[in-house]
């Protein structure tokens, strides 16, 4: 499956995104689904996965509250609604997938990966 980051952009604190990750090649409905952050200087860190069945939700601590994954099966689409944006957040987001269909927060776990969309968050 490939999968296609957008959404990014330059926006003020507290102000809101919407990143969105389309999948192609095959439907992702089988997969897991997570979004990754990778700010300047830092290791990529995980934000938010679901599983295949939207059963299980996982947001890191430092997100929790202010963003919110979605899935749209029928546009084969991934979305990350991001609110309340702090200039901590500011990193490049990557959207992946696992193939056992868990919402995990292990980044080893995801085998595909999107090419990044840059979020900035100006003070």
């Amino acid at each position: 499956v490939q999968l296609q980051a957008s959404g990014g952009g330059l926006v003020q604190v507290g102000g809101s995104l919407r990143l969105s990750c389309a999948a192609s090649g095959r439907t992702f409905s089988p997969y897991g689904m997570g979004w990754f952050r990778q700010a300047p200087g830092k290791e990529r860190e995980f934000v938010a996965a679901n599983s295949w069945d939207e059963i299980i939700t996982n947001y890191a601590d430092s997100v929790k509250g202010r963003f919110i994954l979605a899935r749209d099966s029928s546009k084969n689409t991934v979305y990350l609604q991001m609110d309340s944006l702090k200039p901590e957040d500011t990193a490049i987001y990557y959207c992946a997938a696992n193939h056992r269909g868990l919402g995990t927060r292990k980044r080893d776990d995801y085998t595909y990966w999107g090419q990044g969309t840059l979020v900035t968050v100006s003070s």
